[in-house]
Order: structure tokens, then C-alpha cells, then sequence
């Protein structure tokens, strides 16, 4: 096949962060382009949007089941080949069923649902339809945590015993809610971001992180929420004690109160022969901590590094990449699968490395574990998907 793959978009029009974002990530390697969207729920301001990115005016869709239908009516080489979905959670499952069942490969951004009843219903729907699935956990596209993940599999840490992940922000430490900032009002309501706050919103990629990184499954949690900023909804800040299969436990925290924090994820792993650790803010380091051995700073690049790590990376060493590179490694992965399905090929493991909707589920039950574990007065609880 030699031609770009096909994408339409729903949201992500004016106003909106996360959109624009997907769509840099989408077209970095020259494998796919936008060709249609449907960008807001008002008519108007979907097709301003699009105007805006000089698509034509009859692929400007005012609602996304019109796009949908319409694109599904057009000639196969002209309609989109997959939809991304960069909408608020609670018009996640909405679009990414009617794509599907209408013959549409989905990106979705995370978590995959409002709750976790769609997401079960949304596995169904992806299983019976055959399509691929993508979901948007970003993290686990930098190439160091895809190192970390090989190291850990390979053994060399010996037997798992500790890991940490932590994602503090400090965005919102007052009420962004009561102001016209759209980002704040959406993902702070619970009608529109479901029963979780700061969990929901960015403890999800912490506990994906977690379970990606070490290869392990969660088993039992232990969880505490709070809410800081009077006259907010949800919670706001939140700490998680985990056991993992395997004998590995753990601690998860996450806050969007941290004032004078930005984004600053980090993941710690550490085994009976070693440790490493990654930090976002020098995501182009991996530190391997190696009992009775000196630190080593693996690097970005570097040819010692792993098939899974080096395929995500485009520029020679010390020329730093990051967060939009590591979300278009998910969306490159995405696309050589999906191209090689087209062409009747098999895919690589590394192209395969990409998170779908298994993980979308977890991450749903992530969610309603803490809350309940939350306001439970019997903290430990098992975790059951």
C-alpha cells in the first residue's frame, strides 16, 4: 500500500489541548494524515475548526455519527481508514462503538470509558469486530521506559521486590473550576470525567506505568483520596499502596495540587539484584542501579539499547525528544500494524507495542478499586477485572 493511512478526528477542535497534540503525534513520521473530523459538539465551531486546518468544507462534520455514516458511504480510497477520539471521557464510548460497528479502526484517548461497564462493552465490540484498538497511554511510548521494560523482562534485575511511580502536578492548586479554563471545568465535573478526579485523570498512566514497566499485574490495593480545594467535586490529590503478582508491592501517588510542579512522572523499580529508575524531566536517561556496581546512565539512542527502544527513536543521540515523539511512538506503532494488516502481512512484537483496550479496562477498574477502597473502613481490598 503506498499511501498515507487515512484519519478522521472526533473533538479536539478549537480551544482544545489534547487534540492538537494527537494530531502532531499522528503525522511526525509521514505515515498518516487527517483527511476529516468532526471537532465539537456545535455544529459551527466543528466546522470553523476544521476550516482552521484547511480540510475540506464537505469532510467538516457537525456531529461525529454524521461523519461516521457519511465517511462509511464514500469510496474506499477516499474515506478515512481509522478514527482518533480526543473528545472529554464521557463521549468516549459513544463514537468509538458507532466506529466500530461501522468498520472503523479507533485511536481513543484514555482512560477508555466513563466507567468500567462500557469498557467491557467496548471490548466486546472491538473482539466481534475484529478492528484494532488503540489506546493513548503516552508514557509507555518513550523509548527509556520501553528499556526499562526489557531490562526487567530479560531478568536482570533478578525477582521483583519495590516499585514507585509518582505523577504530581500543581495546575490545579486553586479553583481553576470557577474560571472560563475549559480543561479545569470538564475534568474536575463528574458528569463528563466519571467518579474520579486526579485518579481518573493521570493516577490512570501512574498505574499503567507500573503494570507496563514491571510486566506484573496488580492483585490487592490500599487507597486514599483527598479533595484540597474547597468546592471541588473530585478528588483532587491520592496515594495507593499496591501488591502486585509475584510477590511485588509497591506505592502509587498522584496530585494535581503540587504547587510549582509541572508534570513530573516518575517510575522506580527495584529487585533482588538491581534497581533502575526514570524521571519524565530527563526522560532520555534510564539509571540502572546495580548491586556492589558502580550507576550506569543508559541513554537515549545508544546502539546497547533494545529493538523496542531504539525503533522509537528518530533523531542521533543528544538531540533530545520527548513527549510529542513518545505519543507519536504509539501512534507509528498503531500505524505499521494497521499497514501491514492492509497489506496481509504480519506484524512485528515491537510494532504490536502499543496499549488496547485490556488496558483500557484495568484502568477503569483502577479507578472504582481506589474510590471504593477510599471509602471503605476495610482499606485493603482485592483488585478483580
Amino acid at each position: 500500500m503506498s499511501r498515507k493511512l487515512r484519519m478522521g478526528m472526533i473533538g479536539g477542535g478549537q480551544g482544545a489541548f489534547i487534540g492538537a497534540v494527537h494530531r502532531i503525534a499522528a503525522i511526525m513520521d509521514g505515515e498518516i494524515e487527517l483527511v476529516c473530523g468532526a471537532f465539537s459538539s456545535t455544529p459551527e465551531k466543528s466546522k470553523a475548526s476544521g476550516a482552521a486546518l484547511h480540510l475540506p468544507p464537505d469532510r467538516c462534520y457537525g456531529h461525529y455519527e454524521e461523519m461516521i455514516l457519511a465517511e462509511k458511504k464514500l469510496p474506499e480510497g477516499i474515506r478515512m481508514d481509522f478514527v482518533a477520539i480526543v473528545t472529554p471521557n464521557h463521549v468516549h464510548f459513544g463514537p468509538a462503538k458507532l466506529a466500530l460497528e461501522n468498520g472503523f479502526h479507533v485511536v481513543l484517548d484514555k482512560p477508555a470509558t466513563l466507567n468500567s461497564a462500557e469498557a467491557y462493552e467496548l471490548k466486546k465490540i472491538i473482539d466481534t469486530s475484529g478492528l484494532l484498538f488503540c489506546l493513548t497511554h503516552t508514557y509507555t511510548g518513550y523509548p527509556m521506559i520501553k528499556e526499562a521494560r526489557q531490562i526487567i523482562k530479560e531478568g536482570r534485575l533478578g525477582k521483583l521486590r519495590k516499585v514507585y511511580v509518582q505523577y504530581p502536578q500543581g495546575w490545579l492548586s486553586t479553583f481553576e473550576e470557577g474560571t472560563d479554563y475549559k480543561q479545569a471545568q470538564w475534568r474536575t465535573d463528574p458528569s463528563r470525567s466519571g467518579i474520579a478526579g486526579c485518579m481518573g485523570d493521570i493516577g490512570t498512566h501512574a498505574f499503567n506505568l507500573a503494570e507496563y514497566v514491571t510486566g506484573e499485574k496488580m492483585t490487592q490495593l490500599c487507597a486514599e483520596l483527598q479533595t484540597f480545594v474547597p468546592g471541588r467535586q473530585l478528588d483532587d490529590d491520592g496515594m495507593v499502596m499496591m501488591k502486585f503478582s509475584n510477590g511485588l508491592n509497591g506505592l502509587l501517588y498522584a496530585s494535581q495540587i503540587n504547587a510549582g510542579e509541572e508534570n513530573n512522572v516518575q517510575i522506580s523499580v527495584y529487585g533482588e539484584k538491581g534497581g533502575l529508575v526514570w524521571k519524565q524531566e530527563d526522560a532520555n536517561s534510564l539509571l540502572l542501579k546495580m548491586l556492589n556496581q558502580p550507576q550506569q546512565i543508559l541513554r537515549f539512542g545508544q546502539p546497547y539499547l533494545s529493538s523496542f527502544a531504539k525503533l522509537g527513536v528518530r533523531t542521533p543521540p543528544g538531540h533530545p525528544e520527548g513527549y510529542l515523539e513518545a505519543f507519536a511512538n504509539i501512534y507509528i506503532n498503531f500505524a505499521r500494524t494497521l499497514r501491514a494488516r492492509l497489506d496481509g502481512k504480519k506484524a512485528t512484537e515491537e510494532w504490536l507495542d502499543f496499549p488496547g483496550i485490556d488496558d483500557g479496562i484495568r484502568g477503569m477498574q483502577f479507578i472504582e478499586h481506589v474510590v471504593k477502597s477510599n471509602a471503605s473502613t476495610e482499606k485493603w481490598m482485592p483488585f478483580t477485572v
